[in-house]
């Protein structure tokens, strides 16, 4: 007699119910306190045009392969800059955060319009004034800022609007931070430097509904079985007389909302030619802009906007300066 084979289900319950993300652009649910004299803004969004492999010298010490040549999987994202909309203050009670005023540019870009309707007047300088007397009460001080995809390759003109925490210094250098950036755009590199860690934010690949089998990899029954081969034995007890909600069953697979921690940047970059393979990115195209790239994969498909953020728990072992990068593939996907 052979030994049972045991294949549990796979799959966190942690994540439960596998709903569809409500938005394509995923939400920062939080922002870290950074201990920095002077401020910045801790959150940018880029676009995911796919992936290469770099050859670069493993500078962590301790590591196998400290101070040779290893290849790595990276993610190539473009990032356009960012137009700031608007700067939004926050009070706070035992609430919450609640919003005081928000001051916005006096002429906004005409692709807003895509997004809500643009009222004719704005009274920045009433709004900008609001916050300075009342900058005692402020406890978070925030810009409104708008992708720029007529720069990429991304086919669409809708941009996406990202909601980004000003950190570090006090509320008043944060006011007056806030001031100088309204109606201007900003780059990865005002924000981000390379070889820094950040947290990436973004929406899976959708699978649509599936079931019990790809969903949560239980074991498929004998030929024999009755009824159904590909679903779960067995729906529980029968008591309590319902399913409960651990039982594997199918459902919307993908297109959920997930944060990876401390993916390091390996190099940003103006001109995209220097990371764009021959033939360009399958599914995206040539990138035209300026580009980052990330260490390792990244969440999404293509042209997936990807939220980057200040690290939430930064790690200590990983070394600050970016590891000296020695080829960047540039070969034809597709083999061309």
């Amino acid at each position: 007699m052979g030994r049972k084979k045991h294949a549990p289900k796979h799959g966190s319950l942690a994540y439960l119910p596998r709903g569809r993300a409500k938005s394509i652009l995923a939400r920062t649910r939080y922002w870290p306190e950074i201990e920095t004299d002077t401020p910045t803004l801790l959150g940018y969004v880029g676009y995911k045009a796919g992936m290469t492999h770099v050859f670069a010298i493993d500078n962590r010490k301790g590591t196998p392969n400290y101070g040779k040549e290893t290849v790595r999987p990276a993610t190539i994202l473009e990032t356009p800059p960012m137009l700031v909309c608007a700067v939004r203050a926050y009070t706070k009670n035992q609430n919450g955060l609640r919003t005081l005023t928000e001051a916005w540019m006096k002429n906004p870009p005409e692709e807003l319009e895509r997004v809500f309707t643009i009222p004719e007047n704005f009274n920045t300088e009433e709004n900008l004034q609001k916050i300075e007397k009342n900058l005692d009460k402020v406890a978070k001080i925030r810009v409104i800022a708008i992708t720029q995809p007529k720069q990429a390759s991304v086919p669409k003109k809708k941009p996406d609007v990202a909601e980004i925490e000003i950190g570090g210094g006090t509320v008043q250098q944060q006011h007056e931070y806030a001031k100088t950036l309204l109606g201007k755009a900003v780059t990865p590199p005002e924000i981000f430097k390379e070889g820094q860690c950040v947290d990436v934010i973004a929406v899976t690949i959708g699978k649509g509904w599936q079931g019990p089998v790809k969903r949560w990899g239980v074991k498929i029954l004998p030929r024999k079985s009755r009824k159904t081969k590909r679903g779960v034995a067995t729906l529980g007890p029968w008591k309590p007389p319902r399913v409960r909600y651990s039982i594997p069953r199918a459902g919307q697979m993908g297109f959920h909302q997930r944060t990876e921690y401390n993916k390091q940047i390996l190099k940003m970059g103006t001109d995209g030619k220097e990371v764009t393979p021959k033939g360009g990115f399958i599914r995206y195209g040539v990138i035209r802009g300026a580009y980052m790239i990330i260490d390792g994969s990244v969440l999404g498909p293509e042209k997936r906007p990807i939220k980057l953020r200040h690290p939430a728990r930064p790690p200590k072992h990983i070394p600050e300066e970016p590891p000296q990068i020695t080829y960047i593939s540039l070969e034809s996907p597709q083999g061309k």
